[in-house]
């Protein structure tokens, strides 16, 4: 892979500028001028509604809205593009299965130990409202998901495995083949958050199984205030909409309502016409560098954080401590020092970003009873000489600041 072929796609490395080593991509990525040029053309060229008037702008913004769920079934390896589903963001689209689907008092959902509040909260509120149980598959001491402990709390009872594919603390990715399967085998569906994982690794979502999938674009190169739901046809056209309205529906009377088919009767109102249109253009940028190859790219990146680091006195880990096993996340902790004085002081001396705190994983760290963490994460656009400064700024830290 070409990293320095790839920087100059990105407008915050344009030469002139000074050096900066943005290493947050797990919370947001940067986007390449190439997806921002495509929302712009919407804005300049055809800035109309799509599906609603007949116009040839409207009729430009409709095809390209078509190309886009095109691109995003491809990069999916989806059934067909009626399998996609466009939210604002992962959040949204888990909470479209978790408050769409129909539960009943006592049904049982089944996550992990390390869960996003995006896919923890709206559980919490269906327990509370529907009588929902919870159980939840535990980590290993090393940070890892315990398959056989998974084994353990599945059975007939259990009717969705919602669980994260890999996680944003540590960077683990489960093993979801296997979950699937052992999902599958006592009747239970499987909703996956994938926001973490459909950016960094090919994610085939037949192969794996999955019945339900989430994504948000802005983790991936895309613009804000976009997500993906990918559903089995067939499951999707049991869900619930989340929201009803205008776009949504094929006629209404004074006392009823006729819904589009899927995907469109999930996509009520004026949509972010532009945003689905960057995310198309996101996607089919991923598509070309190859996601075996970003996969690749962020481990090699995740040894050199490593193995500068794993003997720093004062600077603590989290497991697992094999870098492979974690993705682009390295996260740690510097003794005496909380992770945002970390964080805004490895800005301050060398420019190097971070997130710094619980990551909205708060039960995760309770368990393991840490106080939030420093988090880098790179993507696509870091280069080796990003990890190597990460790495000598978090010495100079330790060595000024650290207990």
């Amino acid at each position: 892979m070409d990293v320095a072929a790839l920087r100059k796609d990105f407008p915050l490395f344009d030469q002139g500028k000074e050096r900066m080593v943005y290493l947050d991509s797990a919370c947001q990525s940067l986007r390449p001028r190439q997806v921002i040029q495509a929302m712009d053309e919407y804005y300049l060229l055809h800035p109309a509604c799509a599906g609603r008037s007949v116009h040839r702008l409207a009729t430009q913004v409709s095809l390209r809205l078509d190309d886009a769920r095109d691109s995003v079934a491809s990069f999916l390896n989806a059934s067909s593009s009626g399998e996609i589903v466009f939210t604002k963001n992962c959040t949204e689209s888990l909470n479209l299965v978790a408050k769409g689907w129909k539960f009943n008092p006592g049904d049982v959902i089944v996550s992990s130990a390390f869960e996003h509040n995006s896919n923890h909260v709206p559980w919490l509120e269906l327990q509370s409202a529907l009588g929902l149980k919870r159980r939840f598959a535990p980590a290993t001491k090393e940070g890892e998901f315990d398959l056989e402990g998974f084994k353990k709390v599945m059975d007939r009872k259990v009717k969705m495995v919602s669980i994260v594919h890999t996680n944003n603390v540590n960077g683990v990715t489960v093993p979801l083949k296997e979950i699937v399967g052992i999902a599958h085998d006592n009747g239970a569906l499987v909703n996956v958050d994938g926001a973490q994982s459909a950016p960094h690794m090919p994610v085939d979502v037949r192969r794996l199984d999955v019945d339900f999938f989430s994504l948000s674009a802005h983790k991936m190169l895309g613009p804000s205030g976009m997500g993906v739901l990918y559903g089995k046809l067939e499951l999707l056209e049991k869900l619930r909409p989340l929201t009803s309205g205008g776009g949504s529906v094929l006629e209404t009377t004074y006392d009823s309502v006729k819904y589009l088919p899927v995907p469109e009767r999930f996509e009520a109102g004026l949509l972010n016409y532009a945003g689905i249109i960057g995310t198309g253009a996101a996607v089919e940028y991923l598509k070309k560098v190859g996601m075996e190859n970003v996969a690749e790219h962020e481990r090699k990146l995740n040894r050199i954080m490593s193995s500068g680091l794993k003997d720093l006195p004062k600077l603590r880990m989290l497991r697992p401590l094999d870098p492979d096993r974690r993705g682009s996340i390295f996260s740690f902790n510097i003794d005496g020092m909380r992770s945002h004085d970390v964080a805004m002081i490895l800005d301050e001396m060398a420019k190097v970003m971070v997130r710094s705190g619980n990551h909205c994983a708060h039960p995760y760290f309770d368990s393991i009873g840490v106080e939030g963490c420093a988090r880098a994460s790179s993507y696509i656009y870091n280069d080796e000489d990003d990890a190597k400064e990460f790495v000598e700024a978090v010495k100079k830290v330790a060595s000024t600041f650290a207990d």
